[in-house]
């Protein structure tokens, strides 16, 4: 994920919907619901569904102070399974390891730091755990061909029980290169749905696409490949001109609403817009 440097000095314009492109992918498609937004430092960088349907947010201003002076500076898209609240934190472009945090429904923390194994990056962009809650699975920035899998910290008795180190289960690897993901979620336990912010059309029609990735079995710790499909482009309209940021993702199998974050660009960057989608 990128760090972002917000002009806090202007107000927020109007923003307008849109559309999703055409789906290049099979089977039921995602129709758009609704928009929302979200102030971006406080929950520009992800989100997840609450069991009751509630959302909590992620921004760089929810980086607990603790953490801040070890020097995590960056927090990626969370994800919640059992009232777990699961966090992706990585340090500056020298770092040698990447963290995960574990908050338990009491309020308790627990930190989890993996140090990098050869050639993997210094980016922990997200966090999401399988349906069974028994793995983590998370992803680097840049060109990639695979996301990397670990045993969910405390729900996977593999894990220490009271944080510790973590490493490395067998990855996924993906039949066809992504760029720059910014969050994954799963919708069922073989299927999970990343957002995209590559808008350089290489590697996918669409620009900065909602992607799917398909598994053959639902995950066991053990290497598994994922087939990757393309979905549609995340809306890209706003009254500022410039760059936009696709950002979190979230699925909420309560309600069956899957939400994707854009950041806007200019002054407009102030407030991240929260799209809903359903499948149709």
């Amino acid at each position: 994920m990128r760090r972002h440097l917000l002009t806090l000095t202007a107000l927020l314009g109007a923003l307008t919907l849109g559309a999703p492109s055409a789906s290049a992918a099979e089977g039921p498609q995602w129709a758009q619901t609704g928009a929302s937004y979200t102030d971006t430092l406080g929950g520009g960088q992800g989100l997840a569904s609450r069991a009751d349907g509630s959302l909590l947010h992620r921004g760089l201003l929810d980086i607990p102070l603790d953490l801040r002076i070890k020097g995590w500076n960056h927090v990626g898209d969370p994800d919640i399974t059992r009232g777990y609240v699961f966090d992706a934190y990585q340090g500056a472009d020298t770092a040698t390891s990447k963290m995960y945090a574990v908050t338990t429904p009491s309020g308790k923390r627990y930190d989890y730091v993996h140090q990098l194994d050869p050639g993997e990056k210094v980016n922990n962009s997200f966090a999401t755990v399988s349906p069974d809650g028994q793995w983590l699975v998370s992803g680097e920035w840049g060109d990639q061909n695979r996301l990397q899998v670990f045993p969910a910290p405390l729900l996977n008795p593999a894990t220490p029980a009271t944080g510790g180190s973590l490493a490395q289960a067998g990855q996924i690897s993906l039949d066809r290169p992504v760029r720059d993901i910014q969050g994954c979620d799963f919708v069922t336990a073989t299927r999970l749905v990343c957002a995209s912010d590559d808008a350089s059309g290489a590697l996918f029609p669409q620009s900065r696409p909602l992607l799917r990735v398909d598994l053959p079995h639902a995950l066991d710790g053990k290497p598994v490949t994922g087939t990757v499909t393309s979905l549609f482009g995340l809306p890209q309209k706003s009254v500022c001109t410039g760059t936009f940021e696709a950002e979190g993702v979230d699925y909420d199998p309560g309600s069956g609403t899957l939400r994707a974050e854009v950041i806007p660009p200019g002054v407009c960057a102030v407030a991240t817009t929260v799209y809903a989608y359903r499948q149709q």
